[in-house]
């Protein structure tokens, strides 16, 4: 019975070290480089190649190498009697808390600006937006959606979130699905951490953008298509946004000659909000093999009608 570590462009040496040295026993192989399908009974994917999945018979279960896991929902050749996990770590929830802090810390005390006045040698001051003025929305209350609010709140910003139902938080008002219109009324910044699924692709549009607190302020950490491109540079031009963080997009890596890269108001980051560390990542996944070969319930299942 082997583990196989899945994807089209990424160097998983440093995984393999980790989960050996968590249980040597383990027999991890990397695609395409194995010797025999049957033996597979266990699967860690990242951005795989498509219809993969379908090729090993003996599959027990499979996990995503993130909280992500659209890219196995997607995938037709997986039985529907695989069950299919996230990977979440306390690393994870950490660094996506930090990121999005520090995103609107940024966009706060106006540091995009003074990182552009640098380059031309230009002196000038501006005004920080105070707190009280920066209400932060959250869309998802998800393990990381959690993590963010939590920090959020403990460094003085006005919360609210915005979930399938409403959520008990300390600090953080809730708001459930059919609430959407009077969440957005009091949000300036908001930060999307939603799961990608049928509903919710798109769902970062200009109707949406118009019934922010404006100008308001996106912070998009979730996937990028979550996101109408078009709309966010209307949305621009129309004032309905001053500016935008975006870690995550539609086409990963974001084209040379993609509009963003021109836009002074949108910060662009590759994909690096949260990154597992190799260790941490062989503490789950060790352990979710170890359930799969036993039967017994996964960390982190996904329940495949709701998307994540």
């Amino acid at each position: 019975m082997s583990l196989l570590l899945i994807a089209k462009n990424r160097d998983f040496s440093s995984l393999k070290n980790a989960l050996l040295e968590k249980d040597p026993n383990l027999d991890v192989e990397i695609w395409p480089r194995f010797d025999n399908k049957e033996r597979v009974h266990f699967a860690v994917c990242w951005n795989h190649p498509e219809k993969v999945l379908g090729n090993y018979p003996n599959l027990r279960a499979v996990s995503s190498l993130g909280a992500g896991v659209n890219h196995l929902l997607n995938d037709e050749s997986l039985p529907e009697e695989v069950p299919i996990c996230r990977l979440i770590t306390d690393s994870l929830q950490d660094q996506m808390a930090e990121y999005v802090l520090n995103a609107i810390v940024n966009y706060r005390l106006n540091m995009n600006d003074y990182f552009e006045n640098k380059q031309k040698g230009i002196w000038d001051q501006k005004s920080a937006l105070p707190k009280k003025y920066a209400p932060v929305g959250i869309m998802g209350l998800g393990e990381m959606g959690k993590s963010v609010a939590t920090l959020l709140v403990q460094h003085g910003y006005q919360v609210s979130a915005w979930s399938r139902s409403k959520k008990d938080i300390n600090g953080v008002q809730s708001y459930a699905k059919d609430e959407l219109n009077e969440f957005l009324s009091e949000t300036t910044i908001l930060i999307n951490l939603l799961p990608l699924t049928d509903e919710t692709e798109g769902i970062l549009d200009l109707d949406l953008f118009k019934k922010l607190k404006q100008p308001g302020y996106l912070i998009n950490v979730g996937r990028g298509d979550h996101l109408v491109e078009e709309d966010l540079i209307y949305a621009f031009d129309m004032n309905y946004l001053e500016g935008a963080c975006l870690d995550v997009f539609e086409e990963e890596p974001l084209p040379k000659n993609h509009s963003f890269w021109n836009r002074k108001q949108i910060m662009v980051t590759p994909h690096i909000a949260a990154i597992t560390p190799a260790k941490e990542a062989a503490e789950v996944l060790v352990e979710n093999y170890k359930r799969a070969m036993s039967g017994m319930e996964l960390l982190f299942e996904v329940d495949r009608e709701r998307g994540y």
